[in-house]
């Protein structure tokens, strides 16, 4: 297949609409936020809100903005595979009654994670110039492992041009492959052939490593990459609760932004990456100004680290950062007219970070020429017509409020089921 020619390049980000059966199940393993707010009754409408509003500061910012659907909770194909038949109503209220811990991960809301979706290419960096991505599989969390067929279906709606994006199956087996959340790029500019870097976890410690090596070696050969780099992340970091990279680092065009303890064998990665992009700024930031234990709490580097249409760049951070002096005071120190970064904007996102994702996590960024981004289709790019619109139906037909006990009344699995059919009409009605 001849690949199109590469015109100008910009990142489009594809955040994940917040569904209406978001909860605090505590459900993810080594995920401190979600521990932590396990069993608190959630507020499924205020969490979308939360997620539009983070959207429409990037549409007011300049940048592209784009959206993936929540995917069918409960998911009531993956319980038929489990035994359990008769209508959907049927089956959701077998499982609550026989299994109740598998019902509620049938339950989970967790697609919201959009990082977590994929592994993105860029098409500068692969053999035959397309646009490349993989699903994640989410093998190591059982209530993630049935989102990827959704996923790839969405994938393959959102970006139906093969001419420049080629879109594969996910890593089978048990090799896990969380997706955005384990990937970074260096690349000056950023449309230039860039340095990809995936980052997995060795397990031993109190927490389960998420990404393995295997699978960041088969996305690597699958999209043609064949000068990628694979690091391991910090134990350290891992046993301090950074289950994915992103919560310890964050990169954009010539810059990385990580902590101190974020990766094993730091020193000869760094040489490696100035090696190969003369140009690169580290700003590391140091365990004695910030420790790993506030720089997870805040969610400091699930930031997203943007370009403006000026040139400038900015960070756009949760709220907890502003609330975490240590962090806080790193900031003031170093965001500014003189620095890399140039600006901060804080943003409410606590709905999501109480279930440990931060901005960083809630989208997945594909960087892509005029050309391609013309092909994607329009009903799931976001303008301020479309998100006035979603913002109406979410505050019609989200719940406002859900506690453990609401995850197993019918009248929950109908209402939840009627507002995502809305939002699928409203999609389709804009696309038509």
């Amino acid at each position: 297949m001849t690949a199109a020619p590469l015109l100008a390049m910009r990142e489009v980000n594809f955040d994940g609409i917040i569904g209406p059966t978001h909860n605090f199940a505590g459900l993810s393993q080594g995920n401190l936020a979600a521990t932590l707010h396990a069993g608190e009754p959630s507020n499924p409408r205020r969490a979308a809100l939360q997620g539009l509003a983070k959207m429409r500061l990037m549409l007011s910012l300049g940048l592209g903005q784009g959206f993936f659907l929540p995917q069918v909770r409960p998911d009531v194909g993956w319980l038929r595979r489990f035994g359990f038949d008769g209508t959907p109503a049927q089956v959701c209220a077998r499982a609550w009654a026989e299994e109740p811990l598998l019902f509620v991960q049938a339950f989970s809301a967790s697609a919201m994670w959009a990082a977590n979706a994929a592994t993105v290419s860029p098409a500068p960096d692969t053999a035959d110039g397309r646009i490349h991505i993989t699903p994640a599989n989410l093998a190591t969390m059982t209530h993630r492992s049935h989102e990827w067929p959704e996923t790839l279906a969405q994938l393959r709606r959102i970006f139906p041009d093969e001419r420049y994006i080629a879109i594969h199956e996910p890593i089978p087996g048990r090799f896990g492959d969380e997706g955005a959340a384990n990937f970074m790029r260096v690349a000056d500019p950023i449309g230039d052939p860039g340095v990809e870097i995936m980052v997995y976890g060795e397990s031993g410690g109190p927490y389960p490593a998420r990404q393995s090596a295997e699978a960041c070696r088969a996305i690597f050969r699958n999209h043609g990459i064949e000068d990628g780099l694979i690091i391991q992340q910090s134990p350290a970091a891992l046993a301090a609760g950074a289950f994915h990279n992103d919560v310890v680092a964050v990169a954009h065009e010539s810059i990385l932004f990580a902590h101190e303890q974020a990766f094993a064998h730091k020193a000869p990665f760094y040489r490696t990456l100035i090696e190969r992009c003369p140009d690169l700024v580290i700003l590391e930031v140091p365990a004695n100004e910030v420790s790993l234990e506030d720089a997870i709490a805040s969610y400091l580097f699930n930031s997203q680290l943007v370009t403006l249409p000026d040139g400038s760049r900015a960070l756009i951070l949760p709220m907890e950062c502003a609330e975490t002096p240590p962090v806080k005071a790193w900031l003031d120190r170093t965001i500014g007219a003189n620095g890399p970064i140039h600006a901060a904007h804080f943003i409410d996102v606590r709905e999501s970070m109480h279930n440990g994702g931060g901005p960083a996590c809630l989208r997945l960024r594909v960087l892509m020429s005029a050309e391609a981004e013309r092909s994607v289709n329009p009903a799931h790019l976001l303008d301020e017509r479309t998100a006035d619109r979603l913002e109406a139906l979410i505050a019609a037909h989200w719940p406002e409020r859900l506690t453990p006990a609401d995850i197993g009344l019918p009248q929950t699995w109908e209402a939840v089921w009627e507002a995502r059919t809305r939002l699928v009409t409203l999609v389709e009605e804009d696309l038509a």
